[in-house]
Order: structure tokens, then C-alpha cells, then sequence
């Protein structure tokens, strides 16, 4: 794969996003049918855990037999992917490059001068890179800024070489936070005046790690991880009821569990998980870009699933919160399994984003 390839990487027709992280392989494939999307195929395959931790496939042999089981169970011929590596592991950083380039020399010179910019060895690292506009203009020395990608090869190699298991092309290695963006324009109907002069924070919160993103106007202002997520409570279904770990992630997914649950164990959660939120908010409001309140929390991940999440964060924090709904005006193919897709759709964020990438160059 060429760096123009990876990381940047144009968008091809018939595209399956593939969110591939701690709990589960998610796929989706979308269609276009005039001036709307459809969802052509979806599967959702689980993962044992250990596979994935930290952001970081640990065994890509188990991930790319769950990646085969999740691509016949969607029942599409599309053969093409795009996957994500964690923001955590990616160095982006603008440098000022000679004006006059093409991509192939432009590639030549990066390759040459990149270890200057990286804490890592050249040929330990992915690279890739995007013109991002015009630097100075001085004669001879006019520049142009180009917005450099870099991560440890072993993050996108991992991720191939499951990929090359379940039989599929990698087209496109993309960074979550830009995936997850990328799916925010179908959360705009449920944004109060279309997100316009709106702040809205989406929260993804998934198995271990939550992700906030802050829109301003439909905009990016600002971003950040933290280690948390719904194995927190699975770990504490686990402990008070002396179960093993997947034990009590099936019990809590059946939703056969005592009262007790409902009465002292998910109370407690929704105050770490309304803790944790605000911490972010926090962050935010002390950073250059938090001047503003928050509009509306637009909830999103597995632990958007959980019954009742939506009154008690909006109580706890103090915002409208909305639980995520990005499928909810398109079309869904019948192989999509409708009624599964509609329980899963709030965790699809970052699925949907990479398989947005499909129409790149109509957008």
C-alpha cells in the first residue's frame, strides 16, 4: 500500500467500514439511491476478550477469522475495506514543504526528512500525507503546508493482515477521530437547528474507551479519549454476583439480572459515566476553544444501549441528550436485518464514518 493510499487514502466504489475494537468487529456498507444513503449490509461479530486491548489487535489471526464470520454473515460481495487506527496512535504535524511539488516527489522528500518530526525510526512508521494550503510565497522559497500522518507500522500491519485472513483489499486505513466526524452529518437531524451555531458534544462510549468529540457549528473544535467504557460495569456485575467476565456480559446484554442490578449497580454506573463526561467538559471549557456551553450531548457506543441512559445522563448532566440515531433517514436493505441494525445503530458511529469514505470523491 502506498502512503497516498493509506491513511489519506482516497475512497473507492463498494466500500465496507469495518470498526474493529475490544468487544467486537462492527461492518457496514452503505449505497447511494439518488440524493439519500442506504445501508446495504450490516454484521456485528464478537470478540473474545484480549484480542484487542488498548486500541492495539493483539492476535490478527482471531480478529481476521471474526472479520470472515462478520463479512458472510453480512452477506455482501464487496471485498474492499476501510479500518481505523486509534487518534492515540497517530502523529499528525504541519511542516512547510517546497511550492512546485507533484505527490511522487513530494512522497521522496517527506520519506527523506520525516525523522526530524517523528520520536520514532523511519522504518518503524506509516506515513502519509495531505496539502493542506498555500504556506509562504517568496519567490523562490514559496512553500505550501502539508499535514503529515504517521503511526507505528505494526497498528496498520495488524490491521491488514487481518484483513488479508478474511479474504478483503484494504482501501483505506483511516484515524477513528476522523471516521467518527465523518459519520456526525447524519447525526444532524437530531442536532437542534441542524447543529447552526450550535455546540453539540457526541459521546462514543464503547466497551473501554469513550470518545468525545465537540462540534461548533458543525465543526471540529475539539477532541479527546479517556479510558472508560462499559467493561466498567461489566466488571462490576461480575464482582457482585461472583460471575466470570463473559457470564457477565451475557447477563447484563439479556438483561436478566436481579433487581439489584437496577437499584445499586446501574445507578452507580450512570454517575462514573456522567463523572467521566463531564471531566471531558471540563477539559474542554478550559481549552482554547470552550468559550461556548454545551447545546446538547448526542450519546453514542454500546453504553448507549443501556435502558434508560438517556433521562439519567440528561439529569446528571445538566444538558438535552439525545441517544444517537445516524441510520434513522436512510433506507435498509432487508439482508441488513433491520431490526438488529436498529438495536446496534447507536454503536455505528465509527462503522458508518469508514464507510462514508466509499464517496469521497462525490463529497
Amino acid at each position: 500500500m502506498s502512503l497516498l493510499e493509506s491513511l489519506f487514502g482516497g475512497g473507492a466504489r463498494g466500500l465496507i467500514g469495518l470498526d474493529i475494537s475490544s468487544s467486537s468487529v462492527k461492518l457496514l456498507e452503505l449505497a447511494r439511491r439518488g440524493s439519500q444513503y442506504a445501508v446495504e449490509s450490516f454484521a456485528l461479530e464478537p470478540l473474545p476478550p484480549g484480542v484487542v486491548a488498548d486500541k492495539q489487535i493483539i492476535d490478527p489471526a482471531v480478529v481476521g477469522q471474526a472479520v470472515t464470520r462478520a463479512v458472510e454473515r453480512a452477506g455482501t460481495r464487496t471485498r474492499q475495506a476501510a479500518v481505523a487506527v486509534a487518534g492515540s496512535a497517530v502523529i499528525t504535524k504541519p511542516i512547510a514543504m517546497p511550492a512546485g511539488l507533484d505527490d511522487n516527489a513530494l512522497e521522496e522528500q517527506i520519506k527523506a526528512e520525516a525523522d526530524q518530526y517523528l520520536p520514532y525510526p523511519i522504518d518503524e512508521v506509516a506515513l502519509d500525507f495531505q496539502v493542506a494550503g498555500a504556506g509562504r510565497s517568496a519567490g523562490d522559497n514559496a512553500t505550501v503546508e502539508v499535514l503529515l500522518a504517521a503511526c507505528r507500522k505494526e497498528q496498520v500491519e495488524n490491521r491488514l493482515a487481518a484483513l488479508e485472513i478474511a479474504g478483503l483489499t484494504p482501501a483505506v486505513v483511516d484515524v477513528e477521530a476522523c471516521a467518527l466526524e465523518n459519520a456526525c452529518q447524519f447525526l444532524r437531524h437530531q442536532m437542534p437547528d441542524g447543529g447552526r451555531e450550535r455546540t453539540i458534544a457526541v459521546v462514543d462510549m464503547g466497551a473501554s474507551t469513550t470518545s468525545v468529540l465537540v462540534l461548533l457549528d458543525g465543526k471540529p473544535v475539539y477532541t479527546r479519549d479517556q479510558a472508560f467504557g462499559g467493561k466498567q460495569l461489566t466488571e462490576d456485575i461480575m464482582r457482585y454476583y461472583d460471575l466470570s467476565l463473559p457470564e457477565a456480559g451475557k447477563a447484563k446484554r439479556s438483561g436478566t439480572l436481579p433487581e439489584t442490578y437496577f437499584s445499586e449497580l446501574l445507578p452507580h454506573f450512570f454517575d462514573d459515566m456522567s463523572q467521566q463526561i463531564d471531566r471531558s467538559f471540563q477539559y474542554y471549557f478550559a481549552s482554547a476553544a470552550g468559550g461556548r456551553q454545551i447545546d446538547q450531548v448526542i450519546l453514542a457506543g454500546g453504553c448507549a444501549q443501556i435502558e434508560g441512559v438517556e433521562a439519567q445522563l440528561q439529569q446528571r448532566l445538566q444538558r438535552p441528550t439525545v441517544v444517537a440515531r445516524p441510520l434513522a433517514q436512510m433506507a435498509v436493505a432487508s439482508r441488513a436485518r433491520p431490526q438488529h441494525l436498529a438495536k446496534e445503530e447507536p454503536s455505528l458511529l465509527i462503522a458508518l464514518g469508514l464507510a462514508f469514505r466509499a464517496f469521497d470523491e462525490e463529497s
